[in-house]
């Protein structure tokens, strides 16, 4: 029997489910590893991935390290979501990163900021049955990433920053194989990988932020024992944040994202397409997001979020023609005439209980931008900046900013 195919009957398609929630629909491209480009907090959830621009959070090791070389103090986040059960029931995801900040920790006042992030994601459990019917055993598949990170102010607005990351995926343990030895396979069912993300954060101004990150850079992930591999989703994002408001008692964020995977780039079958065409295919091909967030005296956010992956059928602005619902990108609507009846938009909200931008407990939901029945919900806890929350808390006037 084939490796693969053995593999994907054993894991009851665990490898179809992460890539159709990572939005991967064609076989151009289909990197390992997928669970890598899984939003990973609440707050970055119900803005619709839209974070490469601000990452003034410590969930920055994800989006953008050069975020990090803003932040000081100690500080963590933590979020876990029964992801996406109307896909794969028993699936869930939690991610977790703390670092330290201080401009004491290099010569000259620059701002460094170090730390570890993880992330996992499992299918739940897996029966293992023999071609006769008879249970051998059960096990649990998971996709891991363990990271350290660092951020520093190159100068005063610009920050760049990297994590370094091990990565591992379990999908199918060896006594499997020992256990059916008519499968003619001996090993394959894990693999072990290193990526590397790089980003940099230019904030010209306190209210502005403009975001690069270059994530998931390394070598090929395999799996079997033959050697067949799978590029990691190499991923290129580009943000940028704006805060017109910002007051004690209301400010106002808004962002906007641009991210492309960059596995499979100008794939063409056909040989046939032009580069024109080709690149107008590669720009629709991106995942595009703009969000907004509001908040109120200090202790209250509200958060929403659009986004547009229309090669992954995600988001978008679902419509419905002659029985048959297609997603298409505003520039679709405004330029088409006759495309069908509006049925859904895909939008992505959260809000948040906070303690000025010390500390945050949140939730979000992103169920509308999935193209089946399913639930989504993330809920996370935030901390920046441990020590000046306690601080402040301990000063004598914790609400200060309320007359």
């Amino acid at each position: 029997m084939n490796v693969r195919r053995a593999l994907s009957r054993i894991t009851a398609t665990v490898g179809t489910v992460i890539c159709l929630a990572a939005g991967i629909a064609e076989a151009s491209q289909n990197p390992g590893a997928t669970f890598l480009l899984i939003w990973p907090s609440a707050r970055s959830t119900a803005l619709a991935g839209a974070m490469t621009g601000l990452a003034d959070d410590p969930d920055a090791a994800y989006w953008n390290a050069g975020g990090l070389a803003f932040q000081n103090g100690l500080g963590g986040c933590a979020s876990f979501a029964s992801w996406l059960p109307g896909l794969y029931p028993g699936m869930y995801y939690t991610y977790a990163s703390a670092g330290f900040g201080s401009a004491r920790l290099l010569p000259g006042g620059r701002n460094l900021n170090v730390g570890a992030d993880i992330m996992y994601l499992t299918t739940g459990e897996t029966d293992v049955v023999d071609e006769h019917g008879n249970f051998i055993g059960r096990y649990t598949t998971y996709d891991m990433a363990i990271g350290l990170h660092a951020g520093v102010q190159a100068t005063p607005v610009l920050g760049i920053g990297a994590n370094l990351k091990y990565v591992r995926s379990y999908l199918v343990p060896e006594w499997v194989w020992r256990s059916m030895p008519e499968l003619g396979i001996d090993a394959g069912g894990t693999a072990n990988d290193v990526s590397f993300d790089f980003g940099m954060l230019y904030r010209p101004a306190k209210l502005a932020g403009i975001g690069l990150t270059l994530a998931n850079i390394g070598p090929d992930i395999a799996y079997t024992e033959a050697g067949d591999s799978d590029p990691l989703p190499l991923m290129l994002r580009l943000g940028g944040c704006l805060t017109p408001v910002d007051a004690p008692f209301l400010r106002v964020r808004t962002l906007l994202e641009v991210d492309k995977i960059l596995v499979g780039m100008f794939y063409d079958t056909t040989g046939t397409k032009t580069f024109g065409r080709k690149l107008d295919e590669e720009l629709r091909d991106a995942w595009k997001s703009v969000a907004a967030e509001v908040t109120i005296l200090q202790v209250f956010a509200a958060r929403v979020g659009y986004m547009e992956d229309l090669t992954g059928q995600r988001g978008g602005i679902l419509l419905e023609k002659e029985g048959q619902t297609y997603h298409y990108g505003l520039g679709d609507v405004l330029t088409r005439k006759n495309l069908g009846t509006f049925r859904r938009l895909g939008i992505c909200w959260g809000v948040a209980l906070c303690y000025k931008d010390h500390a945050r407990l949140e939730i979000s939901d992103d169920s509308r931008i999935w193209d089946f029945p399913t639930r989504n919900t993330k809920l996370a806890l935030t901390v920046n900046d441990l020590g000046g929350m306690w601080i402040d808390l301990t000063s004598g006037r914790p609400l200060d900013w309320i007359p």
